[in-house]
């Protein structure tokens, strides 16, 4: 008798006689770029550094296509970026200490937007391990522990032998719902070294599945069906699950309207008649949500901005489907049920009973006219045709990248993605320079389609040294800078806060002396963008709000890099959290 244990799988002659005779002049960073190669990655990012020279010239010997960045917080946005597109771990290639910290705010983003990012990062040499001050260049007591907060989860290695099994843990580990960023660092000696082991062969790696349990959605699915007005709120993690499809099914069945997140963007389509689109930080929106007496969440945590500020109430009952155990039930008490989004959706739709509710068409009408009707009467109709002027040139499959600017925050709650997984931006972390670096990542992701990043000019500066990424690989990727002379949205926030405005208008910062102390605190010295870009090699042009559409169109149809300049000073709707 053959038990499943006693089965053992045993090598090719061919395979026997390659790891007798393995390829000369391997060292240890042959195993890292062999690991990856076997576990299916075509691409990295990152950035060289002396510790790590060890897996850049493995690169030199494997099929890896490379990408290299100015900023290795920039890499990390590009990987992540990458993740988010193609639903595999993006690597992510760093150096010892300063270069490994400076990738910390995009490992954050990483995190918070569940994107699957494999960080590599060298280390001191392996004497140096333990936590004794030594002296080396770039030594931190314990790097590790600048990232164990941050990441799914650390490996460590010490040793070549270590380097397969550890990758291939950590690759596991970031694909597993919910995705994350990973994190692996090896020593400078492990990878320089010599290495007689034998090239690796594809290693046997699946995420695991989270899988509901069926006496919950059994629950779930009886008070779906049985309740007298459900509605739904869809967060990120349905886009990242690719659940979209199981949703739409699920609200039609149940005829409950529905509300995408900020990180939900595109889950349900924008103009469907059970869509109430993305207007979390409305009253009237979180009122038709609090008034449901079964209220499904799906793949979102019902964090700061989906609660429209802590403001939600929820009078009914709450079912939660959640990858993610951290967010599960820790602001609002529900039927938990940790799970990936399309898995526990399709459980639903297995046991679900239809329902039918003439009426919910017609709430859903109801509550966008009242938002519609408190937008217009603001009179900000600046904003709302700049977002319709980007939504016409932007091709319905093209991917946009939005920076934490003025902008992008009208269009968390006013854009039409139009196709899931296609709106992307910073709110996860909410850190700046997020926009361009992460579109040339798309860029390298997706070569088929198009991408537009967004910013303002504050958030520009962070990453315009990526614009010599951009012309080296030739990407397409188009940049649209919104420049208001300073940081637009924190103008505003401390007016509201302080009730006194810094320095504004088109002047304001506009030479190094310009205003001092507070005063100033928001306002930019700000260069000229269009011969900054063209320096690079990439073409530069202004444009004007009635010009935007055509310039962006020509932009975006034309292959390679561009940088479009639009001077604007914006203005953010009123909140209603507030009141």
């Amino acid at each position: 008798m053959t038990h499943d244990h006693d089965l053992v799988l045993r090598p090719t002659p061919a395979q026997t006689t390659a790891a007798l005779n393995p390829p000369p002049g391997r060292i240890g960073g042959d195993l890292v770029v062999e690991t990856l190669s076997g576990l299916g990655a075509t691409t990295v990012f990152g950035l060289p550094g002396q510790h790590a020279l060890g897996l850049f010239d493995a690169l030199r010997r494997s099929s890896l296509r490379y990408i290299g960045l100015r900023v290795e917080n920039n890499a990390g946005f590009a990987a992540d970026a990458y993740g988010r597109i193609t639903g595999e771990a993006a690597p992510l290639l760093l150096s010892t200490g300063p270069g490994a910290l400076m990738s910390l705010a995009a490992l954050q983003e990483a995190a918070a937007a569940s994107a699957p990012v494999l960080a590599i990062s060298s280390q001191i040499p392996t004497a140096g391990l333990g936590g004794g001050r030594h002296g080396y260049l770039h030594e931190l007591p314990d790097q590790q522990a600048s990232f164990r907060g941050v990441v799914k989860s650390v490996h460590t290695v010490r040793t070549q032998s270590q380097i397969p099994s550890a990758i291939a843990a950590a690759w596991q580990s970031a694909l597993t719902a919910p995705h994350g960023p990973v994190w692996v660092e090896i020593p400078q000696d492990v990878l320089l070294a010599e290495t007689l082991l034998p090239e690796v062969t594809a290693p046997d790696v699946m995420p695991e599945e989270l899988v509901p349990r069926p006496e919950l959605t059994a629950l779930a699915a009886h008070l779906l069906s049985r309740a007298a007005r459900p509605a739904i709120i869809a967060g990120g993690g349905v886009v990242r699950a690719d659940a979209s499809g199981k949703l739409r099914a699920l609200a039609e069945r149940i005829q409950a309207p529905v509300v995408t997140t900020f990180g939900g963007k595109g889950a349900f389509p924008w103009n469907h008649p059970l869509s109430l689109q993305s207007w979390m930080e409305d009253r009237h929106t979180t009122d038709l949500l609090e008034d449901a007496d079964v209220l499904l969440v799906v793949g979102s945590g019902l964090g700061e901005m989906s609660s429209n500020y802590r403001t939600f109430k929820p009078r009914g009952r709450l079912i939660q489907i959640e990858a993610d155990l951290g967010k599960l039930e820790s602001n609002y008490p529900a039927l938990g049920i940790h799970a990936d989004a399309r898995l526990a959706l399709q459980a639903l739709l297995e046991t679900v009973e239809e329902r039918t509710d003439a009426q919910a068409p017609e709430r859903v009408r109801e509550v966008l006219a009242k938002v519609s009707d408190r937008i217009d009467a603001q009179q900000l109709t600046l904003e709302q045709d700049l977002l319709a002027s980007i939504r016409r040139a932007l091709p319905r499959r093209s991917p946009s990248f939005w920076d934490m600017t003025i902008l992008a925050y009208w269009a968390w709650s006013a854009f039409d993605p139009r196709h899931p997984n296609t709106m992307h931006s910073a709110q996860g972390a909410g850190g700046l320079g997020y926009a361009l670096p992460a579109a040339l990542g798309a860029a390298a992701a997706d070569p088929t389609h198009p991408v537009l990043a967004i910013s303002g000019d504050g958030g520009a500066l962070y990453s315009i040294a990526e614009l010599a990424t951009a012309k080296q690989h030739d990407f397409n990727v188009t940049w649209l800078i919104i420049d208001d002379g300073g940081y637009g949205i924190l103008r505003e926030y401390m007016t509201d806060t302080f009730g006194e405005p810094t320095e504004t208008g088109t002047e304001a910062g506009a030479g190094a002396g310009a205003g001092a102390g507070a005063e100033s605190a928001t306002e930019l010295a700000r260069p000229n963008y269009v011969a900054l870009a063209e320096s690079f090699g990439v073409p530069g042009a202004r444009t004007t709000p009635e010009s935007l559409e055509a310039d962006l169109s020509k932009a975006l149809s034309t292959p390679g890099p561009a940088v479009l300049v639009l001077p604007a000073v914006l203005r953010m709707f009123a909140p209603t959290h507030l009141g």
